[in-house]
């Protein structure tokens, strides 16, 4: 029998595992292709959404008569041919990488909320502003010329993971709404934060967290090591001074071996965050494996939190037009895997992010942005005139569809810049 078949969504049941769409799963609210049909809430959506999709029959939970008839049909399609017909062509011929196949030798494990993101917002505040503090204490002293404080740094990155690993939700959102004076700094942390988030969709231990957040609070150190003008120029460099910045990767390797830091997780991250899948990157153009799994992790965030912010040479851009970037980007720049598994991880507007909503109202998403993509919760600061409201409130997009009547069209319409309609979301509290 054939493992993947081609299934219109009329013809499905519950038990079935659903491997591909036949549209972008970004246009959708499921998760990434791959899931398993539990209910009749996951085959009407299924249905409103798609018009056939691809259905694994040995993940399936039950194996019933439409597979066998589909197996009959004349659009089965064998399992070396079903990247031929799936809507991914910039996929084809590449099979899905498992991803213990990815972090072979280390044992995962599933997370899951243990507290709501109110209830861990003051933790999270309390965490992140004592690791901003100790980074910035931490980076003075090296460039003072004194050695980096990796004890210190790693006592600071601790609360931050446990945060993370109970709900990522506040955290994401502290990020997102504190701003910093130095751009190197800001980044670190937002890309410290990020990649735990990713590490702890993909089931990473504590151990590993904790490696990726220092991997990524250092992967710029060499930076201090750079002419300041050159990474705060508002122009396009030259050759020559383009080298110079690249040159930060070799400096923040010196760092870490004059302070004898032995995780190889973080040297390589250091090392290797802006190496490219598809050997396009720098220093030593590796491609596919050759790049150890925590710097394409480390690639990944590095991206996403530089486009997304507020740099000397470029605006920020808004959060959904960077992951929709980063999806375009799969098996490119990045691993399909990994990229897939960080917009689970985030969602397509992760906390924080600036929206407008088909009412024409402006506000900030609050939660829930990573099990319902495209209805989270979101705190609604500007009326349809654009005007401040005197009092903010919180609308969950996912109670109010079908509630009442029209009730149902109210949904994001885009995302917006950090600072449209003069928003200071540094400013928004709970």
């Amino acid at each position: 029998m054939l493992k993947t078949l081609k299934v219109r969504t009329t013809d499905l049941d519950i038990g079935m595992y659903v491997s591909g769409l036949d549209r972008p799963w970004l246009e959708t609210p499921f998760f990434t292709q791959g899931f398993l049909i539990e209910g009749l809430e996951d085959l009407d959506h299924l249905r409103r959404y798609c018009e056939f999709v691809f259905v694994d029959s040995q993940l399936s939970g039950k194996k019933n008569s439409i597979l066998h008839r589909q197996a009959r049909r004349p659009t089965d399609v064998a399992p070396e041919k079903i990247s031929d017909v799936t809507p991914e062509k910039s996929l084809k011929d590449r099979p899905r990488i498992p991803i213990a196949r990815i972090f072979d030798g280390r044992e995962l494990k599933a997370y899951a909320d243990d507290c709501a993101w109110e209830e861990e917002h003051p933790t999270a505040q309390r965490a992140l502003n004592t690791l901003i503090g100790d980074i910035d204490n931490i980076f003075d002293h090296l460039s003072a010329g004194e050695k980096l404080n990796v004890i210190k740094l790693r006592k600071s990155v601790g609360p931050v993971v446990d945060s993370i690993s109970r709900n990522p939700d506040a955290c994401l959102w502290v990020t997102r709404l504190k701003q910093h004076d130095q751009y190197t700094y800001q980044h670190s942390i937002s890309a410290a934060v990020w990649s735990v988030s990713l590490g702890r969709q993909l089931g990473l231990q504590r151990q590993d967290l904790r490696s990726l957040a220092m991997g990524c609070l250092l992967m710029d150190v060499g930076k201090l090591r750079v002419d300041p003008a050159l990474l705060q120029a508002e122009r396009e460099l030259t050759t020559d001074e383009a080298a110079e910045v690249a040159a930060h990767i070799g400096h923040g390797m010196d760092i870490l071996q004059e302070c004898g830091v032995i995780n190889q997780d973080v040297m390589n991250m250091v090392a290797h965050h802006h190496e490219r899948h598809d050997g396009s990157g720098y220093p030593n153009g590796l491609a596919g494996y050759q790049i150890p799994p925590f710097a394409r992790i480390a690639s990944i965030v590095d991206t996403y939190d530089a486009i997304t912010s507020w740099r000397p040479h470029a605006r920020a851009a808004a959060p959904s037009d960077v992951i929709k970037m980063l999806y375009g980007m799969r098996d490119k720049d990045f691993q399909t895997e990994l990229v897939e598994a960080f917009i689970q991880a985030i969602g397509i507007y992760p906390a924080g992010t600036l929206v407008e909503l088909s009412s024409g109202e402006v506000g900030v998403v609050v939660a829930e942005y990573r099990t319902r993509r495209l209805r989270p919760r979101v705190m609604v600061l500007l009326d349809a005139n654009k005007q401040k409201l005197r009092e903010s409130k919180v609308i969950d997009l996912q109670e109010c569809a079908g509630s009442q009547a029209g009730a149902e069209s109210l949904s994001i319409k885009k995302s917006l810049e950090s600072d449209a309609y003069g928003i200071d979301i540094s400013t928004v509290s709970i």
